[in-house]
């Protein structure tokens, strides 16, 4: 078919569901018929430890056993891949899974906004390994190919042209590797990736190619059927049976991997083939088709068609979307088929070496010093990244840095507790993990500056100081603004200006003031740091700017856009000095309704900066004129303004704020607030408590007038420049996650419309009302809502001038929204500026032609045709108007400045929830052990999730197959009941391995102990704690359950939450059940 229309005949895409599901059933009998049949070692085994099969002997009876066994399972592999990985058969209740942190717009697919690890200690049991040999070597030898060639570039172009395969952006499961997904622009759900072949190669990040499969292979919904399952967690000791077609099913309920498995030195390297790698021996077949057993590309096998009744005309997005509607219970399942652009993320992975098994190699070979000097040069270690997204990587002993390998061949095991980052350089299709090469040390894993250079390091943060040549843009201090920029901006200096920020703000973007013109008229001005007039084009500071993109803050430890003589003295709008704005006016009345409005540059003096407290205090009258004792503590008053004249400002600026509130929630405008963890530092910078903190009235004054700035820019230079202007877009919500959420609240009684902004909010506002007595709940389901939100995003108008639906905002319910009011932290922000300035210098270039033309008649002439209220088409479209227009403009590629802006936007925002995680880690590092409670959000018979309010995270606990630990799960009411026997079972009934201690998943106190408080949680076992071993470190008591413990839904348990990680692997907040029994 490669060549023809590129469109499908309906009967081959649209296939029936019930003949699909039969053949599923079909495989996964197969499956597990072949379940035991599949080779598996013991737990000792996949911990390194030398079994019988490592003997020389068995060698080769081993590796031919398993080939054969390889080949037959490869033939099966496009057909069991299709099946998703699950944990249980039996139905597992829950909500997505929240992450700590994560923030509105979080557009990923369960995955962690925040950089680092999602697991705990608290995993269960390690998966069954097949036999293979030691994982420190490869060894020359034929392998056979694991995954599918990428598609040329020519099959890549036509495939997209033709519509059967789609560009889109990896990412990936951050709880379970294998699973990742693609968001397709105009699909209204994601496209699932399953499996570690369909996923091809690509990594978190990379922009590939994907060809979406037969609707009839498209998997169920969570929750489709009424419950979902437990949903799998698997390691890459998994992979290798996986990319073979055996890992799907036959392995069913033994996929979650425990911590010390996934972190543990021992399991450094994989289960290839041989023990020996051979960069030379690799296959150059291409790609063929698993099924036919012949090369495919593009239209031979064509997965999207038609519906039945559809028009051909209708394009391949079009189709997709529509069939995901026709289908709602179904989504979409792809493979890739090319990688078009490698992630940077590639380039800065950061994790540890596990050199412990080579250190075993090494004293077993020693007796034959010939052999281990011929093969040293194919030895290597593994590399375990502190982000899950990311597979485990090899790296070849002779490739890392020669300090390394010092230390290596001197025995030294410290090397595993340092942080190194490492880039991928290599990842053929004959092997389950890239090769990589170390690129940097950072030092030992536990220490706070180690993680912090780690962090900025991964996510590409530029934080050296500014070269000279930056520095050299500004003007020297002393500074004074030059007498002839009076002339040409208006003076402000009259009006009572004022700023209000965080107290420990030092960059000051924004102030405020307000004129009373009538009865029931004012005029609010919003004066913005005029940072373009320093920051020039295509200067060294412009480039320097453009390169950070945004300033970062990482709590302790600010990274800035803009050097500190500018942030933090020349721009700043500092109280008592002159300084240069961007200032908007409007004239509001009552109502309000924007009667009037005027922009341009100016000059302003604040008269005082007030913190967010100082404001409240004034809104509820803390502050009062009357009551003297209540000034102290304000800030300096400068200029000739009194205190009446600020406490006045800030009392009307409350009211016009909430009118303007109000009017934008009428009009479909969503609000999700969440409390946020507030820490408290000590004078080392080391944190010792957090409270949570949530925003005030106060806040919300200055967000209304900073939404109407941005507001009012974008409707101006989007209509002056409808093809050049930067604005910001906020696509409509995940509808699958979205659905998701709206099932959980019909469960539960709780009415939820979601059917679109507007109504989503009204229902969320009512149900703050109903749970005003549970707010942990609301606090829950404002997490919950936040999830399904898409990232909000940069973009050049001209990129989306044929679909102008796009341009919307979703959250906020507006048609235009851009950034204007941050210059001073956030570069798109300077490029409105100079989009504003330039509109501005149009339309006095207009005016001036105006003012000159003869026959004018003396009527008269708006002087705002561009940037008023009503915006004169005529003017803008005459000849005049378009010289002005496009003399003033700038000829800036802003689609690349967007795109790149949305890219360093992102990369920010993982660095600050990296580093609140880390400074979370930190605290509880310190305090050894945190009791609290915690609400139970998801429910199976093998883990639960919780949501701990305390820290405003969410965390799974494991109890499946734990010694001594009954599980008894009611799939009816779904309920759980745990009981504890006290006696010990040393062996699973299923399968080699042993049991997971109690205290994983519980810490078990004997009530005798209960008149003391906690100390540390050993990550091996907690249930033998004395007496006198027991430390008071948690102040806020809280009672711990008793056996048999029944729990459901939404039920309130008590936890014990503990760090885990530093020096022996990436960073985890572990958590286990708070347990009282006599047993223990």
């Amino acid at each position: 078919m490669k060549g023809g229309s590129g469109v499908a005949e309906p009967s081959v895409i649209v296939e029936r569901f019930e003949d699909a599901d039969k053949e599923k059933k079909k495989k996964r009998r197969s499956n597990r018929r072949s379940k035991h049949n599949s080779a598996c070692n013991s737990v000792s085994e996949a911990r390194g430890e030398t079994s019988d099969d490592f003997k020389s002997e068995d060698k080769t009876n081993g590796l031919t056993s398993m080939n054969r066994s390889s080949s037959k399972q490869g033939q099966e592999m496009a057909s069991n891949e299709q099946t998703p990985v699950r944990a249980s058969d039996a139905g597992f209740t829950s909500m997505p899974t929240m992450h700590i942190n994560e923030q509105v717009g979080s557009g990923s697919d369960d995955t962690a906004v925040d950089v680092g690890g999602t697991f705990s200690n608290s995993c269960p049991e390690s998966i069954a390994y097949p036999r293979s040999y030691p994982f420190h070597q490869f060894e020359g030898f034929v392998r056979k190919k694991l995954f599918a060639t990428h598609w040329p570039i020519e099959a890549v172009n036509d495939a997209l042209e033709n519509g059967e395969a789609f560009k889109a952006l990896f990412h990936v499961n951050g709880h379970n590797r294998l699973e990742a997904y693609c968001k397709i622009d105009g699909v209204p759900t994601d496209v699932l990736v399953n499996g570690i072949s369909s996923q091809n190669r690509a990594v978190e990040g990379d922009t590939v190619v994907i060809k979406v499969d037969p609707l009839g292979l498209w998997t169920k919904m969570k929750g489709s059927n009424g419950s979902s399952n437990n949903s799998t967690v698997v390691e890459d000791c998994n992979i290798v049976q996986e990319v073979d077609g055996v890992a799907d099913n036959s392995y069913k309920g033994k996929g979650i991997v425990d911590a010390d498995c996934e972190y543990d030195n021992s399991t450094s390297g994989v289960p290839l083939e041989k023990g020996v790698y051979d960069e030379t021996q690799v296959t150059t077949a291409e790609a063929y088709n698993h099924v036919n057993g012949h090369q495919q590309y593009g239209s031979e096998s064509s997965h999207v068609g038609l519906l039945p009744g559809q028009n051909e005309d209708i394009n391949s997005v079009d189709m997709l979307a529509a069939m995901t509607s026709r289908y709602p219970l179904r989504r979409p399942t792809a493979k890739v088929v090319a990688i078009v652009e490698k992630s940077v993320r590639r380039d800065a992975i950061v994790g540890f070496l596990n050199v412990k098994q080579w250190f075993s190699h090494q004293e077993l070979n020693k007796r034959d010093a010939k052999k281990n000097s011929a093969i040293f040069g194919n030895e290597y270690v593994t590399l375990t990244p502190t982000d899950p997204r990311f597979p485990k990587m090899i790296i070849f002993v002779r490739d890392l840095p020669d300090s390394i390998q010092r230390r290596l061949a001197d025995g030294d095991v410290i090397v595993e507790m340092e942080l190194l980052a490492a880039q991928i350089e290599d990842w053929s299709a004959e092997n389950p993990f890239p090769r990589a090469r170390v690129s940097r040390s950072f030092g030992r894993g536990s220490e706070l500056e180690t993680q912090i250079n780690a962090i900025l390091y991964q996510n590409a943060i530029h934080c050296a100081d500014f070269p000279p040549q930056v520095l050299s843009c500004l003007p020297s201090i002393p500074w004074e603004i030059p007498p002839k920029e009076f002339q040409t901006r208006k003076d402000l200096r009259y009006l009572c200006v004022f700023t209000i920020d965080s107290s420990t703000t030092s960059e000051l973007d924004d102030a405020l003031s307000i004129e009373k013109l009538s009865k029931d008229t004012f005029r609010v001005g919003v004066h913005i740091a005029d940072v373009s007039y320093f920051v020039l084009p295509n200067t060294a500071l412009d480039v320097e700017a453009r390169i950070r993109s945004t300033s970062v803050y990482l709590l302790q430890r600010k990274i800035q856009m803009l050097p500190s003589l500018l942030s933090e003295e020349l721009g700043s709008l500092n109280p008592g000095v002159d300084r240069f704005a961007f200032s908007m006016f409007w004239e509001l009345n009552s109502m309000g309704d924007v009667l009037d409005r005027w922009i341009g540059r100016t000059v302003i003096g604040s008269c005082c900066k007030l913190s967010y407290k100082h404001a409240q205090d004034i809104i509820q009258g803390i502050i009062d004129l009357e009551k003297s004792n209540t000034l102290e503590g304000l800030p300096q008053l400068h200029g000739r303004f009194a205190w009446a004249d600020v406490i006045r400002s800030v009392k009307c600026l409350h009211e016009i704020s909430k009118t303007l509130k109000d009017k934008r929630f009428s009009s479909g405008a969503l609000q999700l607030e969440s409390t946020k963890v507030v820490y408290l530092f000590d004078e080392d910078g080391v944190p010792y408590d957090s409270s949570l903190s949530e925003r005030m009235d106060s806040n919300f004054l200055v967000e209304e007038f900073m939404l109407l700035a941005n507001m009012t820019a974008a409707e101006v230079i989007s209509r002056a420049f409808p093809h050049s202007a930067l604005l910001q877009r906020h696509p409509e919500p995940n509808m699958r996650k979205l659905k998701e959420f709206e099932a959980f609240c019909r469960k539960h009684g709780l009415a939820l419309d979601a059917s679109s902004s507007s109504q989503l909010n009204q229902s969320l506002e009512k149900l703050r009302e109903k749970l005003k007595d549970d707010s942990v709940l609301f606090d829950i389901l404002i997490s919950y809502a936040s999830k399904p939100m898409q990232l909000a995003s940069y973009f050049c108008s001209g990129n989306l001038k044929e679909n102008l639906n796009d341009w919307s905002h979703y959250g906020l319910a507006v048609p235009l929204y851009t950034h204007f009011t941050s210059p001073l932290r956030r570069y798109p922000d300077i490029i409105v500026h100079r989009t504003l300035a330039a509109v501005i210098e149009a339309e006095e270039l207009y005016m001036k032609y105006r003012r000159e033309l003869k026959g004018n008649n003396g009527e008269e002439v708006s002087s705002k045709c561009f940037s008023g209220i009503y915006f004169d088409k005529e003017a803008a479209v005459s000849p005049q108007g378009k010289d002005a227009l496009s003399n003033a403009a700038s000829p800036e590629l802003l689609g690349d400045v967007a795109a790149y802006c949305n890219e360093r936007k992102l990369a920010s925002r993982h660095a600050e929830n990296a580093c609140e995680k880390l400074y979370m880690w930190v605290l509880l590092k310190k305090r050894k052990i945190l009791l609290s409670d915690a609400r139970v959000l998801g429910l199976g018979p093998r883990f639960m999730s919780v949501y701990i309010q305390k820290l405003a995270i969410e965390r799974r606990i494991y109890y499946d197959e734990v010694e001594g630990l009954t599980v008894e799960w009611l799939e009816s009411t779904s309920t759980l009941v745990l009981s504890f026997s006290g006696h010990k079972r040393l062996f699973k009934r299923d399968g080699p391995g042993n049991y997971m201690s109690l205290g994983n998943a519980a810490w078990v106190v004997n009530p005798y102990d209960l008149s003391m408080e906690t100390d540390s949680i050993s990550d091996i076992d907690v249930t033998c704690m004395t007496k006198g071993e027991v430390e008071a470190t948690s102040k806020s008591w809280v009672d711990p359950e008793t056996f048999p413990l029944t729990v459901c839904m939404l039920s309130t348990i008590p936890v014990a939450l503990y760090a885990i990680g530093g020096d022996d692997g990436p960073l985890e907040i572990g958590i286990r059940l708070y347990m009282s029994s006599y047993l223990k």
